[in-house]
């Protein structure tokens, strides 16, 4: 997300209070992970007005969670004074792919969650001893998702790709 030059400072800490509302939403799938370590915001526009247009990335087009994502985000944005409406735009480009998630993210993903994000063709690592993971089935709980297994301790890994 880019701030945008030349704008009025007080347009300036609007867009700033309306990114850190986005900011404060977290994945429904993932509590405590914000769509924005996640990647998938990608634009934020404040009008004089006030209204405010967020522009986000849907990790799938066909996600079931990006009606609550949208109505979580236009509620913590509608709490920000000076913002007088907010409208959710889901964008079909760039593609969302994994490495537009945060490393605060990924460490939270492997630790609470025990879910590896997988970064390119390389085979990803198990969160709970490091070792090699092997896909067991290309199909996970969702289209962003994949089941391996560890070589190591043999754990049953959730692979967030993209």
């Amino acid at each position: 997300m880019t701030v945008a030059e030349g704008l009025p400072l007080d347009m300036l800490r609007l867009e700033a209070q309306v990114h850190s509302a986005v900011s404060s939403v977290d994945d429904p799938e993932y509590p405590g992970i914000s769509i924005v370590d996640l990647g998938l915001l990608e634009t934020i526009h404040v009008q004089q007005n006030g209204s405010a247009e967020i522009g986000l990335i849907p990790t799938f087009s066909g996600c079931p969670a990006l009606a609550v994502i949208a109505d979580d985000v236009v509620t913590a944005v509608q709490n920000v004074a000076d913002v007088s409406s907010c409208t959710v735009v889901w964008l079909s480009s760039p593609a969302w792919h994994a490495d537009r998630i945060s490393h605060e993210a990924r460490s939270c993903l492997e630790k609470k969650f025990t879910v590896a994000v997988q970064i390119g063709q390389r085979s990803p690592t198990c969160p709970l001893c490091a070792s090699k993971t092997v896909e067991q089935s290309m199909f996970g709980p969702s289209r962003c998702r994949s089941v391996h297994t560890c070589t190591g301790c043999g754990e049953t890994v959730e692979v967030m790709r993209g």
